[in-house]
């Protein structure tokens, strides 16, 4: 899993617009193409490419576009305990009991 070396939200943001965009160059597709195969408008692919904004389910349908949705899977790992002390200061509904 790669780590974001990033300082701010909005440098995330700019990142991920775009790794989008030179995922969608690499594909050979144009704004327009991926709009319609991604089922997005264009303007808001444009605008997703110029400034970051963009829904979460807009984002989500581009990544299946582009064969990246299972990126998504990686967004919020759980983790597992490291000491002992994660597993007696966890809740007792989070504990794993046996059966």
């Amino acid at each position: 899993m790669f780590a974001f070396n990033m300082s701010s939200p909005m440098e995330v943001i700019r990142g991920l617009a775009e790794r989008m965009k030179r995922r969608r160059i690499e594909h050979g597709l144009t704004q327009r193409e991926l709009a319609a195969r991604s089922n997005v408008s264009y303007g808001s692919l444009r605008l997703f490419e110029e400034s970051g904004k963009i829904s979460l389910e807009s984002l989500v349908k581009i990544a299946f576009a582009l064969e990246a949705e299972a990126e998504f899977e990686r967004l919020f790992p759980s983790r597992p305990p490291q000491n002992i002390d994660d597993v007696v200061d966890r809740p007792l509904k989070q504990r794993v009991r046996r059966k």
